[in-house]
């Protein structure tokens, strides 16, 4: 991993969010819902990203919004992950019928177009946060559950397994304290790489107006409010563009980085 210089300057970049995500109130010079100055201005000294267009600090809204973005890729992969993670062991400890009823439903979930399933569960619960949260990992959890399922099919075969049946271990004691711990490797790597997937669905939520809700800052939602200026004001769209465009890109350099730190044959 040391080795591996963009996933290197890929922590650098995800702790500099982290902390200024945590020391907003600190960084951040004004409120982030106040009106403090003229609409539209230009960065300068006193706004370093400007004004939007009702005079909102944007550098304030956008070390806010950093919370609400990263926070939101975070809960919303750890959902998922628990769900796949569920799914694919005991798909792939049981085998059988087992196995081919949940990889069915699988790909049926798999067969729905996922935006437009977010966006038909949004349209009916109140958009706020916590559903978003909530929504998207309810959403994303297949790839994870296919790759655990896969992991199981090989390492339950293996003789240390074997042994472990033989002495009277319980298949929960086998599944969680012996296989999955062998097969969290591509796990790690396909959560740190859906923390940039669900950014970037938040992100086109927020956009579409069905995600986080106003006053509530985050970068999808500033890009919305951006959309209509952008001709007039460059900056209320670039500046959270940009935030969206280097956090994805740099938890991508990561991942990247871990893939290849947990490759045997590397």
């Amino acid at each position: 991993m040391v080795k591996n210089k963009l996933a290197l300057f890929g922590c650098v970049v995800l702790l500099i969010m982290i902390l200024s995500a945590v020391f907003a109130p600190i960084l951040a010079r004004y409120d982030p819902d106040d009106l403090v100055d003229d609409p539209l201005l230009a960065p300068s000294a006193s706004h370093l990203f400007g004004t939007d267009e009702l005079g909102r600090d944007m550098f304030s809204r956008a070390v806010f919004g950093a919370r609400i973005s990263l926070s939101i890729g975070v809960v919303a992969v750890v959902i998922s992950l628990t769900i796949g993670i569920l799914i694919g062991s005991v798909a792939g400890y049981f085998g059988g019928f087992v196995d081919s009823l949940i990889m069915r439903f699988v790909d049926a979930m798999l067969a729905f177009p996922t935006i437009f399933l977010i966006l038909s569960i949004q349209a009916i619960l109140n958009p706020n946060i916590y559903n978003v949260m909530i929504v998207i990992g309810a959403t994303s959890w297949m790839g994870v559950s296919r790759l655990v399922r896969g992991e199981f099919l090989s390492i339950k075969q293996r003789s240390y397994i074997e042994a472990a049946r033989s002495i009277g271990c319980s298949n929960s004691r086998i599944i969680f304290r012996h296989i999955l711990p062998n097969a969290m490797a591509p796990v790690i790597v396909a959560a740190t790489l859906g923390i940039a997937g669900a950014i970037l669905t938040e992100s086109a939520l927020s956009f579409l107006g069905m995600g986080v809700q106003p006053p509530m800052s985050s970068w999808g939602n500033m890009l919305m409010d951006a959309s209509a200026y952008m001709q007039d004001a460059w900056w209320i769209a670039v500046f959270p563009g940009l935030l969206i465009f280097i956090s994805v890109l740099s938890i991508y350099f990561v991942g990247e980085g871990i893939r290849e730190a947990l490759n045997p044959k590397g």
